[in-house]
């Protein structure tokens, strides 16, 4: 699924604001057609979503979308590489992470003090995040401060300084920032330990934030050589949302960013993992008291049309205390205290997982047995009108609420032009989930979910001494 939440390492939070939108209450309106960008919304049968985004392409390769929105004297300034994990290789995992820390340690205009200062006197709220296919910066700010953020990050994309100095006291806020995410968390490695069972060959193998021998071993001349390769502006997206004169912010872009020369881009030849046709089995024991695990496969990449299908499976099987799983392993057996289920769709592959956590002192096996059985009943039985009725209106109601503010508008748009080459795939995801059918999930998940296919990934209580 699109969501951009999903399985990001995290906002790596560089000033004190938090740097999400308020979400404004809803009007009332006596227009029946036009709900904020959502034409058709009370129809249920032609349902749209309509932005008059511009775009443009400078001449050294940067991609610009532009939305005004007059709501608040607010823009939403959002600038993302093409770049992530799956862009490393064994050695080096993490790096993109690692330079997006670095992105806040100073360039050639302004240093790193200079750069948190002018954030926060100028009412401005920041922040960053890296996945597995992009890393993205943005700021939130007020509309007269437009043209000093531009120039901010046209100096960090052309001039970083990645000091040793800045490097080593960054890399030790990075090694404990995975010690909380990952190394401390039983959960974390959990993940960890489901990506690198499904994927073996592929760069989705290994975490984001990355290994922690390989952070270790960061050097500024390593990082460099990654900058240098693709923070260019032939490899970024620049999406601005908000309040301004699409005419005159065109021309600032054009006066900032012109000047600046393309990269030569390494050209990506990744290698693909072979259809899995035995099941695999991982399993890790920690310092926790009950069982959980994931039962997880390999699924379509982002904008395949059987990922709105699964999508919706997803949500039929794991989603809030009325869906099939919770119903049946928390309500009616009362064997586990949560159970979900997620489809993530990446840039090359996705990953579609049914995850249980079971009450302290019970095992596992039964919890396995049903949701085994729960994926069977999905590949070999129809869903029901209501069930899909009820997915899909769950599910496009979560991409709907995504475009309430600045912000959301312009992570979506920003998602879909990096992901599936063109912003636009926003415009039709509404219809693409509203044509799937109960046919469609059916075949989905028998073409994806078969014994075979799955990998099942635990996490138990460490054996109790005798």
């Amino acid at each position: 699924m699109k969501k951009f939440t999903t399985l990001l390492l995290g906002l790596c939070v560089y000033s004190t604001a938090f740097a999400v939108d308020p979400v404004p209450p809803t009007p009332k309106t006596e227009n029946k057609e036009v709900i904020g960008a959502i034409k058709g919304w009370t129809q249920q049968n032609d349902l749209k979503i309509s932005l008059p985004v511009t775009k443009f392409t400078l001449q050294n390769g940067l991609t610009v979308l532009l939305l005004e929105d007059h709501a608040v004297p607010m823009v939403s300034y959002h600038t993302w590489y093409r770049v992530g994990s799956r862009d490393e290789s064994p050695g080096v995992t993490g790096a993109a992470h690692m330079l997006e820390h670095m992105m806040f340690k100073g360039a050639k205009k302004y240093d790193g003090k200079s750069f948190d200062r002018i954030f926060h006197e100028n009412g401005i709220v920041n922040n960053a995040f890296t996945s597995n296919d992009y890393t993205g910066f943005y700021e939130n700010l007020p509309s007269s401060k437009l043209e000093l953020v531009m120039d901010m990050e046209v100096d960090r994309m052309s001039s970083l300084l990645i000091s040793p100095e800045d490097l080593k006291s960054e890399k030790e806020v990075v090694k404990e920032e995975r010690r909380w995410r990952v190394d401390n968390n039983p959960m974390g490695l959990l993940r960890e330990l489901m990506m690198g069972t499904l994927f073996k060959v592929h760069p989705y193998t290994w975490p984001v934030i990355g290994h922690m021998k390989d952070i270790e071993n960061y050097d500024s001349e390593k990082l460099r050589f990654f900058y240098n390769n693709y923070y260019g502006p032939n490899n970024a997206v620049l999406v601005v949302v908000g309040d301004f004169n699409t005419a005159k912010v065109k021309s600032l872009i054009e006066k900032y960013y012109g000047s600046l020369p393309a990269r030569a881009i390494p050209e990506r030849k990744l290698e693909m993992d072979p259809p899995q046709k035995v099941q695999q089995n991982a399993g890790l024991r920690k310092d926790v008291q009950n069982s959980s695990f994931v039962v997880a496969f390999r699924s379509p990449k982002q904008g395949d049309p059987e990922m709105y299908a699964l999508d919706l499976a997803a949500n039929i099987l794991g989603n809030g205390t009325s869906s099939r799983l919770y119903k049946r392993l928390v309500y009616q057996k009362q064997i586990a205290t949560s159970a979900y289920a997620m489809n993530y769709s990446m840039r090359d592959a996705g990953m579609f997982a049914v995850g249980v956590n079971m009450k302290p002192g019970l095992g596992k096996q039964e919890a396995l047995d049903l949701a085994y059985n729960e994926i069977w009943k999905m590949r070999n039985q129809k869903v029901s009108d209501k069930e899909l009725e009820k997915a899909k209106t769950q599910v496009m109601k979560d991409l709907v609420d995504g475009l309430k503010t600045m912000d959301g508008k312009a992570r979506a748009l920003a998602v879909n032009e990096i992901q599936t080459g063109t912003y636009e795939t926003l415009f039709t995801d509404l219809e693409k989930y509203q044509a799937v059918t109960a046919d469609d999930i059916k075949k989905a998940m028998e073409k994806h979910t078969q014994q075979t296919q799955r990998s099942i990934i635990t996490l138990e209580p460490k054996a109790k001494k005798e």
